[in-house]
């Protein structure tokens, strides 16, 4: 009986040692993806951000008058700044709190120890650190390359949107009002009795 109390006392020992080390390794997994991290919470700030700006400037250059479009467009840039200049440290640090009960979680979960031992290696290694350093040229070169061949599809079809757009709400098109002849008043248009 005593050997079985010692035999289930030490199999519960290198568990629990196991589930710390295990909780170590996605730790310093977390901590090897804190700028990973951190570059979503900062998407996440400013997404909306960037669509009111869209909005805004799209506003600005219909219905402003253009001599105070610049006065007003450098003070939607201010409050827009002022928001991210808030909104993304308070997002990156709810971020950091929220990585390990999911990330941490599911990689805790999904993980052996094993694996997460290759996963440490791999985002320690130099060839990681050169690939995460060269990440955004490749991306920035792939992202013009892309858009430079999708505008000439998506250029028509972005065009044609915003005509069915402008008629479903009923907004003028500005060109079309621009080139069609003026049209007499309705009160000139009526004949004399």
């Amino acid at each position: 009986m005593k050997r079985l109390i010692i035999a289930a006392l030490c199999a519960a020992a290198t568990l629990a040692h196991a589930q710390t080390t295990k909780k170590e390794l996605v730790q310093k997994a977390l901590a090897l993806q804190q700028p990973i991290i951190e570059s979503i919470s900062r998407s996440v700030a400013e997404r909306p951000a960037i669509q009111l700006m869209q909005v805004s400037g799209q506003y600005l250059q219909t219905q402003v008058p253009p001599e105070k479009r610049e006065a007003i467009g450098k003070q939607v840039e201010t409050e827009i700044r002022k928001y991210v200049d808030e909104a993304v440290p308070l997002l990156r640090e709810r971020a950091l709190k929220l990585a390990p009960s999911t990330f941490g979680a599911t990689m805790e979960e999904k993980f052996t120890e094993d694996e997460l031992k290759t996963l440490i290696a791999w985002l320690e290694s130099p060839v990681n650190k050169k690939f995460q350093q060269m990440w955004p040229e490749m991306q920035n070169g792939f992202v013009q390359k892309l858009a430079a061949e999708a505008a000439p599809l998506l250029d028509p079809k972005l065009q044609a949107l915003q005509q069915r757009l402008r008629t479903t709400m009923g907004i003028p098109d500005s060109n079309a009002a621009a080139s069609a002849p003026a049209r007499p008043a309705a009160s000139a248009a009526k004949p004399r009795k």
